[in-house]
């Protein structure tokens, strides 16, 4: 397996992490949003201190996460439905 530790810094924060080699864009690209996000967050509204902003960051990409699970949960069921529907059609045809 190969590893590699790289250093993010999120939130003026400096962070080592060992991670497999092909996960590196995106926790990097992961860094860079969230830094992005408290940037934003900074430059809106009023906060006082890091943590606060940090954990605005972390509650706006949580429920986008949770509303996405949610989507993707629906659509395999949806499809799952489908999948019994054909299922039973091919089942009755085949008879």
């Amino acid at each position: 397996m190969d590893e590699l530790t790289i250093s993010v810094t999120i939130a003026d924060r400096p962070y080592r992490l060992t991670i497999k080699k092909e996960e590196e864009e995106t926790i990097r690209k992961a860094a860079k949003f969230i830094n992005e996000k408290i940037k934003d967050y900074s430059e809106n509204y009023a906060f006082n201190d890091k943590q606060d902003l940090l954990a605005m960051v972390s509650l706006q990409y949580a429920n986008t996460s949770l509303n996405l699970e949610k989507q993707y949960k629906d659509k395999d069921n949806r499809f799952a439905e489908r999948l019994i529907e054909i299922n039973k059609v091919l089942s009755d045809n085949l008879v």
